[in-house]
């Protein structure tokens, strides 16, 4: 019986996570740098998640291109989350792009 698969096991693994990001809010309360470095990490892991998508739609056109896979749905599900990702990762750009016009246009 394989134990990883368990779904009570997994869930550990998101609080955990839950863990280290109430670590890194105390952490950011102390010092205004660390805010920043968190939402360039994020904001850098976003950035890689959507190559990682984009790469694996590419692979599997190849694929299919190819006649090594037969599956139009393992396709088509790739190329979708490659889509969803990069629109995503677009719209959180412009969101900050907006944000750092609106700062430096304020009168001080």
């Amino acid at each position: 019986m394989d134990i990883a698969s368990l779904s009570a096991i997994s869930g550990i693994q998101h609080v955990t996570h839950y863990a280290d990001n109430s670590m890194q809010t105390e952490k950011s309360k102390n010092t205004g740098m660390a805010s920043f470095e968190s939402l360039l990490d994020s904001a850098m892991n976003l950035v890689k998640q959507t190559e990682d998508y984009s790469n694996a739609a590419e692979v599997e056109e190849v694929k299919y291109a190819m006649g090594e896979s037969d599956s139009l749905h393992d396709l088509m599900v790739a190329q979708q989350k490659a889509n969803v990702s990069l629109q995503y990762t677009v719209a959180v750009k412009n969101t900050i792009v907006e944000a750092y016009r609106s700062i430096m246009n304020m009168q001080v």
